[in-house]
């Protein structure tokens, strides 16, 4: 890991104010909350009158498309600086970052294990979304928030805490959703597309998953495995997947919700959910991978099987 410098939000505004040309970079497998502060983040740049975009990440599902789409690099760009968002770790960036990796400025996230792979970094781990570290730079530059930059903010805080039920929501993430709300984010419409709607493959998909869970550590362990053949059978794409991981722990009882997803490219994709009195983090760091303490994740190179026998047995260790 290099030496990096940390940032305060307001130093962290100080920095972007001092500089110009900027790109974005987000993570792999892209969610709401890094698709959301990149644009967020690339809108409030362009509203101080600096040129900024987003770097094209392949992998971003039809779900975010239109968000994120006004805000992607032209070919010919050349940044001076390049920052990432949501990104606790250089390995994890999205797949055509190889050019940049050696050159990164600026690093804002909320993820307590993250790396130090950029020249500077704001951290704020007690944030539960990297929107509302993003939130407080801006605030911190004096600028008001616009709609335009309210609703993709809005996007990355409600969809890293499962639209503010999940256990990691705090008091400041409901007071910056209601600032982000009274700024006009679109947050109807958010809620209903992202929270409120499935497609007739995910309702099949659901009905398999529910049906299918195991059960370890005296029913304190749920354990979900998606493979291949299943996906196809429900005829689900990547944009149906949002969430998944949440399944094994709506289930009364459970403290460790642990779901093993099969890739394509080979190997297995794993999601750890758990209550407060686990730790997710450790139960994947075990595997190379990490997060926060009651989300995180990893990839094992084995079968989805193989994984979850691995796994079940950090996990019953952790219990």
């Amino acid at each position: 890991m290099k030496e990096t410098a940390k940032l305060r939000s307001k130093e962290a505004a100080a920095w972007l104010w001092e500089r110009d040309d900027f790109l974005i970079l987000t993570h792999r497998r892209p969610d709401g909350d890094t698709l959301g502060s990149a644009a967020g983040l690339c809108q409030a740049l362009w509203e101080l009158g600096k040129d900024a975009y987003v770097l094209e990440n392949p992998e971003t599902t039809a779900r975010y498309q239109a968000m994120i789409a006004p805000y992607i690099a032209p070919s010919d760009f050349l940044p001076q600086v390049v920052l990432t968002v949501d990104t606790a770790d250089a390995e994890i960036l999205q797949k055509n970052a190889g050019p940049y990796l050696d050159r990164i400025d600026l690093a804002i996230d909320h993820h307590g294990s993250h790396r130090n792979y950029a020249a500077h970094l704001c951290l704020n781990a007690d944030r539960a979304s990297c929107g509302e570290v993003v939130y407080d730079i801006l605030r911190a530059l004096g600028s008001e928030i616009s709609a335009e930059v309210a609703t993709p903010l809005y996007v990355a805080l409600s969809t890293d805490t499962g639209c503010f039920v999940y256990a990691n929501t705090t008091a400041n993430t409901l007071e910056t959703a209601g600032a982000l709300i009274r700024a006009g984010a679109d947050y109807r419409r958010v809620n209903k597309q992202l929270f409120r709607t499935k497609s007739r493959a995910r309702i099949a998909l659901d009905g398999v998953m529910f049906s299918s869970l195991r059960y370890y550590g005296g029913d304190e362990i749920a354990v979900l495995i998606l493979t291949l053949a299943t996906m196809e059978q429900c005829g689900v794409t990547e944009d149906d997947l949002d969430d998944v991981a949440t399944i094994p722990n709506m289930v009364e009882g459970v403290r460790i919700g642990i779901v093993v997803r099969e890739l394509p490219t080979g190997g297995s994709k794993v999601s750890v959910r758990t209550a407060p009195t686990a730790d997710a983090n450790a139960i994947c760091q075990a595997f190379g991978g990490g997060g926060h303490p009651m989300a995180a994740g990893c990839v094992v190179d084995a079968s989805p099987e193989e994984t979850a026998a691995k796994l079940v047995a950090v996990a019953e260790a952790a219990l």
